[in-house]
């Protein structure tokens, strides 16, 4: 019987020959790295995309995508907070407008998107705390942008209506601010009438001429520089309308006047208007006289006068006027409005030379400007044919430019002390200041031995205390 071999009992050699040449093909290991097989050859072929090296690389990029991630989930979280945000401020606004006035449609509206927005606010919140947020950045970032610009522009609509109705609420001030500056100023022009009307002077209606003396002038003087002073007011007011430089107004009336206050610098206007309408105040009829004149004046004419006095003092001066439109008065108006409103003057104040033209025709212009100036000139000429009416001779006189001052020839215009700096020196020689009269405002009368004090502007002046 023959003997068979099996294949395992091959030759040893040939064995072993396979065995060695296997084991320097491919050497095979066998390692885990968290559960994964990997195979390692020693062989130089081209690297497998799944060795250590590249998972790590790979594991590293997703962490990194994933952090990218949540920053911007983050951001577009952040981003629809703050859009909430700006919701409710901009519909509790709405419902502190809805309060005043009063509107139930809109407090209800107001208070729902309140509500509302908490409500998705506080879903974002349980959702971030569940770690459920599914949000897409990108849309959630846009869309909160929009909200946001919705919530500030809704803000910028509800703050225009504030406005627009406190300019409303301040409108309405101003009109009734207005009608009671009207009715105040209507009030105090009636006060004003009946204080100057005849009533006011109804002491003069029974005085009689023998009786006259310096009180009377004194009475009338006051009642006269109140109608000045009141035209110097409006011909300022006039003055600032057009624009003009006040300042250099001043120093051409009073050149280096100086004023403790600013208040002060009317003062120089009105020194300009009275040294202008008292110029030649006691000549008859405010000319220069000659001999016919002195002489019929002289023969005791003081009654004439004292009549015209009585009858022209309350009579409207414009309707006496155009009764007597070749009176003495008459041409002492248009002379003194030719002289104290100058043409360069008047066309810029008016525009024109229209109230000039009408005044040198004899004619008399219907403006505030002119009647307050035809009163103003009325009580000037009643002041003149008063003061001709007296016995004793009259004359005016001024105060020259830094006199020092005498209570019995002046008066301070102001109620400030004309002693207040007065002597200050030092021993040294040092600069003193030392009140002196800066102009007269209103010219000094004297009748017989009566003197009635010039009224005049005080101001400090400096000079060197010689040594």
């Amino acid at each position: 019987m023959e003997t068979i071999t099996p294949k395992s009992a091959m030759n040893n050699s040939r064995s072993k020959r396979f065995a060695k040449t296997f084991q320097k093909v491919i050497s095979l290991k066998i390692a885990s790295n968290n559960g994964i097989c990997m195979l390692n050859s020693n062989l130089k072929v081209k690297e497998d995309p799944f060795t250590d090296q590249h998972i790590k690389a790979n594991s590293n990029k997703n962490e990194d995508n994933n952090k990218a991630r949540n920053k911007a989930v983050m951001e577009a979280l952040m981003a629809r907070l703050f859009a909430g945000v700006t919701t409710i401020k901009a519909a509790y606004a709405e419902l502190q407008m809805a309060q005043h006035p009063y509107n139930n449609d809109s407090i209800q509206a107001a208070d729902q998107a309140v509500v509302d927005e908490l409500k998705a606010i506080s879903e974002l919140k349980r959702r971030f705390m569940k770690k459920e947020l599914d949000l897409s950045p990108q849309i959630t970032i846009m869309l909160a942008e929009i909200q946001e610009q919705q919530g500030l522009m809704k803000t910028y609509e509800i703050t225009i209506k504030k406005l627009e109705s406190e300019v409303d609420v301040r409108d309405s001030k101003i009109s009734s601010l207005k009608k009671h500056l009207d009715e105040s100023m209507a009030y105090n022009k009636s006060l004003e009438k009946k204080l100057y009307s005849s009533g006011s002077l109804s002491m003069f209606d029974n005085v009689k001429l023998s009786l006259l003396n310096p009180t009377h002038f004194v009475q009338f003087l006051n009642h006269t520089l109140r109608s000045i002073r009141s035209f110097v007011k409006l011909m300022i007011r006039e003055m600032e309308s057009a624009h003009w430089d006040l300042e250099a107004a001043i120093k051409f009336i009073h050149p280096n006047a100086s004023f403790t206050k600013p208040s002060h610098e009317h003062f120089a206007f009105e020194s300009y208007v009275c040294i202008t309408m008292f110029e030649s105040f006691n000549y008859p009829n405010f000319i220069l006289p000659n001999d016919q004149i002195h002489k019929h004046h002289q023969n005791n004419n003081q009654n004439l006068y004292f009549n015209k006095f009585k009858k022209l003092k309350s009579l409207n001066p414009k309707q006496y006027l155009k009764q007597n439109p070749k009176s003495s008065f008459a041409s002492f108006l248009k002379s003194e409005y030719l002289q104290v409103v100058h043409a360069k003057m008047e066309c810029s104040l008016f525009g024109n030379l229209n109230h000039r033209k009408m005044v040198n025709s004899g004619g008399y212009p219907d403006s505030d400007f002119f009647i307050a100036f035809a009163e103003m000139a009325k009580r000037v000429w009643c002041l003149h044919c008063l003061a001709l009416s007296f016995e004793e001779d009259i004359s005016v006189f001024q105060v020259k430019k830094n006199d020092r001052f005498s209570e019995v020839y002046m008066e301070n215009v102001t109620e400030e002390s004309v002693f207040s700096t007065s002597g200050e020196s030092s021993s040294t020689g040092s600069d003193s200041r030392e009140i002196r009269v800066g102009f007269t405002v209103v010219p000094g009368f004297k009748i017989g031995n009566t003197v009635i004090q010039s009224q005049v502007y005080m101001s400090p002046l400096s000079f060197r205390v010689s040594q």
